[in-house]
């Protein structure tokens, strides 16, 4: 689906999720629609302090964008604050960032998500409020998982197809899923059987899950992220090691 032109002033939900500059004054605005997925607009002149944009194109704020033009790259005509930015501090705005990173490199450009995004914005609002951050994104990554087509079968063996036990253990396979394990030689990858039938239900509900689901998200999402390097994650990291000394 090709993203169409706003110039009739309809305006789209969408968030920003990442900025950089363009030519002298400009900047390039990558953001996640609600119809449209994500999309590269041109902001003009956002960067001088007279912008009526300045200040709007902010992430984890809710917009109402219109644009013009035909080609890959639309000029941004109009933003508009839906709601207030979600306000992240500490190590849950690195969780914000890291949000913004998957959409960023995982959803292709043009391609509507609709369950993506406001899975998005419920994750956002989770992250401020919930005291447990670590539960919004673990929710985000399995289902935006399962949005591209990746999912895997928590309650089936991909080899024998035989039910998963919950006091067994059990080998992750990259694009086959998981098989019965006694040990492996990575125990990143061995899992608890009790803990598949949890992310099987998107219950994450104790910390013992929780990490699990953590190891389990980093080896599904790493062969679609590739090389590429997680900002967020170099940050949270750098500032955990900074706060020690």
């Amino acid at each position: 689906m090709q993203p169409r032109s706003r110039d009739g002033g309809d305006q789209v939900a969408a968030f920003v999720i990442h900025t950089r500059p363009y030519r002298e004054t400009s900047q390039l605005v990558e953001v996640f629609s609600a119809e449209l997925g994500r999309l590269t607009l041109v902001a003009k002149g956002s960067r001088t302090q007279r912008s009526p944009l300045k200040g709007v194109l902010q992430p984890f704020a809710r917009l109402a964008l219109s644009w013009r033009g035909r080609g890959d790259l639309k000029t941004l005509t109009r933003a508009e604050l839906l709601l207030l930015p979600t306000r992240l501090s500490g190590d849950r705005l690195f969780y914000g960032l890291y949000l913004n990173e998957l959409v960023y490199y995982l959803l292709e450009s043009g391609t509507p998500f609709p369950e993506v995004f406001e899975a998005y914005a419920e994750a956002l609002t989770l992250l401020a409020d919930t005291p447990v951050p670590e539960l919004p994104l673990r929710r985000f990554e399995f289902l935006l998982l399962e949005a591209l087509g990746y999912a895997v079968d928590f309650e089936i063996t991909a080899d024998e197809e035989s039910p998963i036990l919950p006091d067994c253990l059990y080998g992750f396979e990259r694009e086959l899923g998981f098989v019965a394990r006694e040990r492996t030689p990575d125990p990143a990858n061995l899992f608890l059987g009790a803990h598949l039938h949890a992310f099987a239900e998107h219950r994450f509900d104790t910390p013992a899950i929780l990490q699990a689901a953590k190891r389990f998200s980093r080896l599904a999402l790493q062969p679609y992220l590739g090389h590429r390097r997680l900002r967020s994650r170099e940050l949270f990291l750098k500032r955990k090691v900074s706060s020690k000394e």
